[in-house]
């Protein structure tokens, strides 16, 4: 088997799940998101995270990573700049740095659990950042996760390298320094794995 990112593009916005295609949880304020949460409002949701990207693909680039098994979508991650992101300020642990880009979701479909595409998404985000000039990556953890939601599980995030920069019970804000890994002198893929260590694949749970 053969594995590989493809960055998210209008062309390949239907590999994501359903669920994640028609879910504006970040991409829509809290009120506005309420009010789309209805029957019948998918189809509209889904309208308005094909907008999102659009929008994200022509102001900034392209806002997520797809994973593939050979030619099967395995999971993905979307991450973006916070002031693309609405829901961004609504956190307890609120706001994001203005130096870093937020990790939004990070999600490995259930027959992929355990095979490491977790820890490959993250690796391809933190790569992209690093290309764009990018100091840090940060995210709002869930540390009561039980599976589904939009959040990524705390526990995760720290197995992966992120930091803790605001504790909370439920939401802490954790953060991951791309700034070290300019300063080595190995290539890219080597300071990735110092960066977010390679011994063992961190929990994620399916979606």
């Amino acid at each position: 088997m053969t594995r590989h990112l493809a960055g998210i593009t209008l062309d390949n916005l239907g590999d994501l799940p359903e669920r994640c295609r028609s879910c504006v949880f970040w991409e829509r304020g809290p009120v506005a998101a309420d009010r789309s949460a209805g029957r019948g409002a998918a189809q509209d949701r889904a309208a308005a995270k094909e907008s999102w990207v659009s929008s994200l693909l022509l102001d900034w680039g392209s806002c997520g990573k797809i994973a593939y098994v050979d030619s099967d979508p395995a999971g993905y991650v979307l991450f973006a700049p916070p002031a693309y992101v609405p829901r961004s300020v609504s956190f307890p642990t609120s706001p994001v740095a203005g130096d870093a880009a937020l990790l939004m979701t990070v999600r490995v479909l259930p027959e992929f659990s355990g095979a490491g595409i977790g820890r490959l998404l993250v690796q391809g985000v933190v790569k992209d950042l690093l290309h764009r000039g990018i100091r840090a990556v940060e995210a709002f953890g869930d540390a009561a996760y039980v599976g589904g939601g939009c959040l990524v599980p705390a526990d995760f995030l720290l197995a992966v390298g992120f930091k803790t920069v605001r504790a909370h019970p439920r939401y802490p804000r954790l953060r991951l320094e791309l700034r070290n890994v300019l300063t080595w002198k190995e290539d890219v893929e080597v300071a990735l794995e110092r960066l977010l260590g390679m011994a063992g694949e961190p929990t994620l749970r399916p979606v």
